[in-house]
């Protein structure tokens, strides 16, 4: 699709990309600064509210190059903040990864493949499985967690997996309904989609979840979907 850059409607559509990031990160660095939150929960806030920005992406039909660009900002910004405290609210967990680095190749391989294939939503599944599944998951399990459980050196809870688990079930259906309606497929792809992307997140290392789940989850998803649709019409 060839884009107009004189376009102004589109600039708008742009232009409101950043300034969501922008509050969801002043929003972060507000509450470490002056609350005593939970530093977890407020890289959570950044965590599920960044991730949200694929949605909105997909629901104003952004091109693919703004994706992408955005990604490899958001890529360079959080790699100098490992080195420079310019993201103190997003980095102020003990714990070192490349988590936050992942999450921005991630979005930008969703929407350099996805919109590419004019199948956004896949994406879309990926990146908010991995936004609202693992932060929930996070959240509920040190919450509520009291059934921990440890794999491949990962201390994980019943509770948070279990959430992981439902949440994105949840999220697939949602999407998947509503594109293409109240079809059987768009109840059964969550299944399988949910328990991979539940046992890749549990395995994960270096942050790395941040990367293999959105991937593993918007790749199965589009091949089990397509594979029922084509296999098995409504």
């Amino acid at each position: 699709m060839l884009v107009s850059f004189t376009d102004s409607n589109l600039w708008l559509r742009i232009a409101t990309v950043p300034v969501y990031v922008g509050t969801i990160v002043l929003t972060a660095e507000l509450l470490h600064r002056y609350t005593d939150t939970n530093p977890e929960y407020v890289r959570k806030v950044v965590h599920i509210g960044t991730g949200n920005v694929i949605l909105l992406a997909w629901l104003l039909q952004l091109p693919t190059w703004v994706g992408i660009t955005s990604a490899i900002l958001a890529g360079i910004i959080t790699l100098i903040s490992y080195r420079l405290p310019i993201l103190p609210g997003v980095n102020s967990v003990g714990r070192k990864s490349l988590g936050t680095f992942f999450y921005a190749v991630s979005i930008g391989i969703m929407t350099a493949v996805f919109w590419q294939m004019h199948l956004p939503y896949y994406g879309v599944i990926g990146i908010l499985i991995m936004a609202w599944g693992d932060g929930l998951a996070a959240i509920i399990g040190q919450q509520f967690g009291k059934h921990p459980y440890t794999i491949l050196g990962n201390t994980k809870s019943w509770e948070g997996t279990f959430t992981m688990l439902l949440v994105s079930y949840a999220i697939v259906s949602i999407v998947l309904f509503s594109v293409q309606g109240n079809i059987w497929q768009t109840w059964v792809v969550g299944i399988p989609v949910a328990i991979v992307a539940t046992a890749v997140e549990s395995i994960a290392q270096w942050g790395l979840d941040n990367l293999t789940v959105p991937l593993s989850s918007a790749g199965l998803a589009f091949v089990v979907n397509q594979f029922l649709i084509g296999f098995y019409p409504r």
